[in-house]
């Protein structure tokens, strides 16, 4: 399949008619790439809602649509300064093999705005655009469904926004699980399931009697107002879902304006200040300590000079009065020799010699050390033995007060710091209504919690409900409604309902095999480092993706920079299109998204040139720069090249050939 011609008129900012070549072969060349810029508002997403809606009509999956029905999506599509009787218009021209032959059709939908019926006007054109085919727009939806199935029709028409939300969550979105689910055969096996309970009940009541069939009819009316209670409750709680999420988005806003504006700084004034008073007494506390340092002796430090020469003097004069008592000994020691002497048999010549010889002996020894200059100190021993006592204990009295005085400057900036916070904090009756806005956000994401905690277990309940009620419908329909002609269906029917359990499950693990092989090879290939997954799996039942690595150990999908995850679901949605077997185009909204540099490359080379036979690229020119766009006409992968030219004051859009560069 491949989509030739997009013709847009009087649709969402494209005013008029206007027209696009999609056709990728041009000049007998096939090129993949149609190439389409246009800055963000310039209606590039509408071009793709265009596609979808050409092609499904009310089914399209639109991005601005949400909840308006088909009616009010139609009016909001049409374009603001169109004239009021003129129609909006939007045509595809597709080609496709069929009856080996290629075969081209025309999807033509138009509209007025508030359309009578709510509806718009289907034709389809065949090759000449002469005729409409009108066989096929009886049977249109069951037509494509046949080509491009709704169900994976995201696989192949996708955006960034899409890659992004696959890339973020753990489990995939719903649009990708119900492409898996299509892709695999599932919706099929459900629904026969359900036909063949339809079936059986349907045989129950014809051949029921008429109390059998008032306790059925009254089973089955039970149940089925239980399911669309069940139905209701869980739109409600995904609308409360989302409330709640929206209430704590406001309670963090409000919380961070608290903060920012002093309210937390305020809600603990108080402690700052009793911190403040106990630094303030203990700033005190130091203070008199010094105090007491100075009562001490800690004023003789400014005198270091005087004590110290007091000190070297002690010292002298008590050396000197040791000389003088030794000499003064030795004298007397001297004298009682002599006395000695002269009592023995001695000459007095003899005698003098001695004598003089001992004078001499004792001048000599202490000739060095004779005073030179008259003592004025005059302390004793026990004096000086108190100087030295002062003079170390005050050198331990510095050191304290040093340690002191470090102690009181640390103290002091403390207290400054205080002071400012306390300074910083918000003025009370602006405080008072951070708090009373913070507290009412919290009690609102209270509430609305609590509302949603009541729903989810009103859910559950219905859902443990539902699964009794249609326990009872099986019980009684076997036990109580039994007939010969019904016996054979109804015991068919259930083997069928085993074995299409049985089928639904070797058919997931078998696609799933081939499926986990193909977003390997396609996340190495993207990724271009075949060290960091060896191998994929892939959940059978939430469908969500683990990675290994050689060693068969998990590979946390957290480790994965952004750029990576965002291959990884990009790798996800071609695997899941090649396991399709449908040969499809390739429509990409905002292709790049948070890609760095390396990874962009390794998508504009590998993947936009592979992932289709065509491929539509919808990007700015931050995503598809000037440097990818020279590298993808160097490789002569682009067949097309378009801009959306947005005027905001007209807020219209005409599309330009060429591209940003």
């Amino acid at each position: 399949m491949i989509f030739l011609e997009l013709v847009l008129q009087n649709f969402g900012p494209y005013s008029g008619r206007q027209v696009i070549n999609l056709d990728p072969r041009k000049d007998e060349n096939s090129r993949p790439i149609i190439l389409l810029g246009g800055m963000n508002g310039g209606g590039k997403t509408t071009l793709m809602d265009a596609i979808r809606l050409t092609l499904y009509g009310h089914r399209a999956q639109c991005s601005t649509r949400s909840n308006l029905s088909y009616n009010d999506f139609l009016n909001q599509c049409v374009n603001s300064k169109a004239n009021p009787t003129d129609k909006t218009r939007i045509e595809l021209v597709f080609e496709h093999i069929e009856d080996d032959k290629p075969v081209k059709y025309r999807i033509v939908r138009t509209w007025e705005k508030n359309p009578k019926d709510g509806k718009d006007s289907l034709g389809i054109l065949g090759d000449d655009d002469t005729w409409p085919v009108e066989s096929l727009v009886n049977i249109w939806d069951e037509y494509i469904e046949n080509l491009l199935p709704l169900g994976i029709s995201n696989l192949f028409l996708f955006d960034g926004e899409q890659v992004k939300e696959l890339a973020e969550q753990e489990t995939p979105p719903p649009v990708v699980i119900d492409a898996i689910r299509g892709l695999l055969g599932l919706e099929l096996a459900d629904r026969l399931a359900i036909d063949l309970d339809i079936l059986v009940n349907r045989k129950l009541k014809e051949f029921g009697n008429s109390k059998d069939l008032a306790n059925l009819e009254e089973i089955e009316s039970r149940l089925t107002q239980q399911q669309e209670d069940y139905q209701t409750t869980g739109e409600k709680l995904e609308t409360l879902k989302n409330q709640v999420e929206e209430l704590e988005q406001k309670q963090q806003e409000a919380f961070d304006k608290f903060i920012s504006e002093g309210g937390k700084i305020a809600a603990e004034r108080n402690q700052l200040e009793l911190q403040q008073d106990t630094k303030t007494a203990e700033i005190e506390q130091v203070r008199q300590s010094m105090c007491e340092l100075a009562a001490d002796v800690f004023p003789l430090v400014l005198i270091p000079n005087l004590l110290t020469q007091v000190q070297a003097q002690g010292e002298k004069e008590f050396r000197h009065q040791q000389v003088q008592i030794s000499k003064d000994l030795l004298i007397e020691r001297d004298q009682r020799l002599l006395s000695w002497l002269n009592q023995v048999e001695i000459s007095s010549t003899q005698v003098e010699k001695i004598q003089s010889f001992l004078v001499q002996d004792v001048d000599s020894l202490y000739a060095k050390t004779i005073q030179i200059e008259a003592p004025w100190l005059l302390a004793d021993d026990e004096t000086l033995s108190q100087l030295d006592n002062l003079i170390y204990h005050l050198q331990n009295s510095k050191i304290s007060a040093k340690d002191k005085l470090a102690i009181l400057k640390n103290k002091e900036e403390e207290i400054h710091t205080l002071e400012r916070q306390v300074q910083t904090a918000a003025a009370p009756e602006d405080y008072t209504k951070l708090r009373q806005a913070l507290e009412a956000a919290q009690n609102q994401v209270v509430e609305a919690k609590a509302n949603y905690e009541t729903i989810r277990r009103r859910l559950a309940e219905l859902e443990t409900i539902i699964a009794k009620s249609k326990k009872e419908l099986s019980e009684y329909t076997v036990e109580n409604i039994k007939h010969k002609n019904n016996e054979h269906i109804i015991t068919s029917a259930a083997k069928v309902q085993d074995t299409l359990k049985i089928f639904r499950e070797k058919l997931t693990l078998r696609k799933l095999n081939k499926l986990e092989e193909e977003v390997k090879n396609c996340f190495l290939y993207l990724l271009h480092k075949s060290d960091l997954v060896h191998r994929i799996t892939i959940d059978t039942k939430t469908f969500s993706l683990s990675l290994y690595d050689l060693n068969g150990k998990p590979v946390p999908k957290h480790r994965l920079s952004a750029g990576e995850k965002q291959l990884l679901a990009i790798a996800f949605l071609w695997g899941l299109a090649k396991v399709s077997g449908h040969r499809l185009p390739v429509a990409i909204d905002t292709p790049l998204g948070r890609l760095d540099s390396s990874h962009r490359s390794n998508l504009v080379e590998r993947y936009f040139p592979s992932a289709s036979h065509q491929v539509i690229l919808l990007s700015t020119d931050t995503e598809i720069g000037k440097k990818e766009v020279e590298t993808l006409r160097e490789n002569e992968a682009i067949a097309r090249e378009y801009l959306l030219k947005y005027d905001s004051a007209t807020r219209q859009t005409t599309i330009q050939p060429g591209y940003f560069w």
